[in-house]
């Protein structure tokens, strides 16, 4: 069984906690994606379920085995890198070999073992080539065959896109997800790009400050973050924030601004909020809020539009074509029940 276990997990440096009791179940077979900032400790975590980093306290399970003290090689677990770390000696065939050579593997299982995981990843043209030989791309899809090879309950991705180019990271997540889909091999994935996490995850946990922030499917943590700090990391672009209260089902700006509310909860009322409203569920509307467009920067799909609204440069991502420039202005509204409010001094998600 590749279920992982992590329980009350902190990891201490010199005294500063890294990680503060972080616990996450992860279930058998799930691609689970471990977001968030740089420096919020999900590389840490990920490397201490791999046993390159030391746990300080809490324990990690694979299986319903802790294995806070195993060395590495008897987790049971593969680790790609984002460095690829290929012997650059050996051909792409040798080095999707060496660990199976290691444990004794006889040479025609090894072979039948390779020969499957260069079907998968398309590698079977260039199992003679050495690394030099091959593309950015190639030889992370050599550093995937590594892994699949061992047959793992795990596997560990270390933010294996972040040296590609942009066309081929796209390229490289579907396969990675397709192969997943075809392994069906418990995967923990590890990023700081929320657009990877939303395409490839299961399910996603968003990490800030060496704490897990919320845990949820993408669509979860996209319609209904749990505070200002998921609300804002999720969804590209992000989502607009304006400080105010609500009163009488309005939302009152601190510049005096009124913006009507379909539903508000009746705690909220008078309560200093702030008021969370994604780019794409602002619409022009006669009826609307007045605003002053301050650049438009055309995509093809879509028209982003940055705009001043209620003191605020608020984001709208409109579908039809804009036919107005800066300085214009144009009155804008949310959709209904798009709306999204939180606690002004916790963050913390209200209705």
């Amino acid at each position: 069984m590749g279920t992982v276990t992590i329980r009350d997990v902190r990891k201490i440096y010199n005294k500063l906690e890294v990680l503060k009791g972080v616990s996450v179940d992860i279930r058998d077979g799930e691609f689970l994606v471990l977001v968030g900032p740089s420096g919020c400790g999900k590389s840490t975590l990920l490397r201490m379920i791999a046993g390159l980093e030391e746990i300080s306290s809490g324990d990690i399970s694979i299986g319903g085995q802790i294995i806070n003290d195993l060395a590495p090689k008897d987790r049971d677990i593969a680790m790609v890198f984002q460095s690829y770390a290929l012997y650059p000696h050996m051909t792409v065939e040798q080095n999707m070999t060496f660990a199976l050579r290691l444990k004794g593997m006889s040479p025609a299982e090894r072979k039948e073992r390779v020969a499957r995981a260069a079907g998968i990843l398309g590698l079977t043209p260039y199992l003679e080539r050495l690394p030099k030989e091959l593309s950015g791309g190639q030889r992370q899809r050599v550093a995937m065959g590594r892994a699949i090879v061992r047959s793992p309950a795990v596997f560990l991705f270390d933010e294996p896109l972040s040296n590609l180019d942009a066309k081929l990271r796209v390229q490289m997540r579907s396969e990675i997800k397709q192969n997943h889909a075809r392994l069906k091999t418990t995967t923990v994935y590890v990023t700081h790009d929320q657009i990877e996490a939303m395409t490839m995850a299961d399910r996603i946990v968003v990490m800030h400050d060496g704490l897990i922030e919320q845990i949820g499917t993408p669509l979860e943590l996209y319609d209904r973050p749990a505070n200002v700090f998921v609300a804002g990391f999720i969804g590209s672009p992000a989502m607009n924030m304006l400080p105010g209260t609500v009163r009488a089902g309005r939302f009152i700006a601190e510049d005096g601004t009124e913006i009507a509310l379909d539903t508000t909860p009746d705690r909220v009322d008078g309560q200093a909020i702030m008021l969370g409203i994604r780019p794409e569920h602002l619409v022009v509307s006669d009826g609307g809020t007045p605003a002053e467009i301050v650049t438009v920067e055309p995509t093809g799909a879509e028209t982003q539009v940055v705009s001043r609204l209620a003191g605020t440069e608020v984001m709208v991502a409109l579908r039809e074509r804009l036919q107005m420039g800066p300085g214009d202005h144009f009155s804008l509204a949310p959709m209904p029940g798009t709306v999204h409010l939180f606690d002004a001094a916790s963050g913390l998600r209200i209705n």
